[in-house]
């Protein structure tokens, strides 16, 4: 190879750029990135709402799970049965029982008032449950006949969760910190693609021409990784584990605090998110000729020791069934990377012997 074409290879590797640009180039790449993540944690804030009640799904669940005491109905005669609300039919009755403090007009009815209550419709034609006996409150007397807070339709018993299966805030202004939390995390995760980018711009000047054109399949994957895993962490080991969690503090009153759980889910599922790139980055990798599978399987020693610790500071408890549910997809994740590498690894080629080719 002639100078010119030595000097040209170290131009295209960025050796012409000094240590204070590539400094300035950082600062522009970290400029950006936050522009993006304000950006999305504007659009995160008004819905910040729902993104709160989807992500407290396994908790509510779990509580519900812990709190109601599943006992076996025998009847009189054998054929009594207890039925959902779903059920319910114009003029059943029965004792109606508030399961928190309620408000009906001026009047708060305290949780574990019981009133005797008759399904009927209403002048509109709707089923709803009403008060079948007036009800006297410490300031205010309920007549007969008013509608009660009750859905028929109501899928999942969870959306109402008494207090027992509630979280708590313990500050006034927590409620607010905490949806700030969720939105910047969720603003974290669906910048993950334009943030991947930055990053692919900031070291593609070390990289040679022909090694550029892999953005796509990088940010491609790197994102739709990312989702997988936040929705591994959130489906298949959050669940399991906050049951494995609550089940350790039966004999105790929970409450449990929002701030403490929102910080838990969405740093399981950021750190899972990351972790499934490990497939997505050793292709990249594997097509430039940097990785390939003989040094992942060399290094496999190594590599065990690094998932055992990862999965032991990722995990929510230190016992060994938990930290091996976290620590199993990696070592998965491991070995599909092997085969990947295995697949689409090469050796690494200078621009001027690609186009030789």
């Amino acid at each position: 190879m002639s100078s010119k074409e030595t000097n040209q290879e170290e131009v295209q590797l960025g050796g012409q750029m000094s240590f204070l640009e590539h400094l300035d180039e950082f600062r522009r790449r970290l400029v950006n990135s936050v522009i993006i993540i304000v950006i999305a944690f504007v659009m995160c804030w008004f819905v910040s709402d729902k993104i709160y009640n989807f992500l407290s799904v396994p908790i509510r669940q779990a509580l519900s799970e812990a709190e109601r005491r599943e006992i076996p109905v025998e009847g009189l005669t054998g054929s009594e049965k207890v039925l959902p609300l779903s059920d319910l039919h114009e003029g059943d009755n029965g004792r109606y029982v508030f399961d928190r403090a309620t408000k009906l007009g001026v009047s708060v009815v305290s949780p574990g008032t019981s009133i005797l209550a008759k399904a009927a419709k209403d002048a509109e034609g709707n089923l709803g449950l009403f008060t079948d006996e007036p009800l006297f409150t410490n300031n205010a007397i309920v007549p007969k006949g008013i509608r009660l807070p009750v859905d028929f339709e109501q899928k999942d018993p969870t959306n109402n969760a008494n207090a027992d299966e509630r979280m708590i805030v313990t500050t006034a202004v927590e409620p607010f910190t905490l949806y700030v939390t969720v939105s910047l995390y969720t603003a974290i995760a669906l910048s993950i693609p334009f943030l991947l980018w930055q990053i692919w711009g900031f070291i593609s000047p070390a990289l040679y021409r022909h090694e550029r054109s892999y953005v796509t399949p990088f940010i491609g994957l790197s994102s739709v990784s990312f989702v997988i895993g936040a929705a591994f962490a959130y489906y298949i080991l959050f669940p399991p584990a906050v049951k494995y969690l609550l089940g350790l503090g039966e004999d105790f009153r929970l409450m449990l605090r929002a701030t403490d759980y929102f910080d838990f889910i969405t740093l399981i599922m950021l750190a899972m998110g990351i972790i499934f790139q490990m497939p997505a980055i050793t292709y990249v990798l594997a097509r430039i000729g940097l990785v390939s599978a003989t040094l992942l399987i060399k290094s496999w020693k190594i590599s065990l020791v690094v998932i055992l610790i990862v999965a032991a500071v990722v995990s929510p408890t230190g016992d060994i069934p938990n930290m091996m549910l976290f620590a199993t997809p990696m070592i998965g994740l491991y070995i599909i990377s092997i085969f990947i590498a295995w697949f689409f690894g090469k050796k690494r080629q200078k621009d001027s012997e690609v186009e030789n080719l």
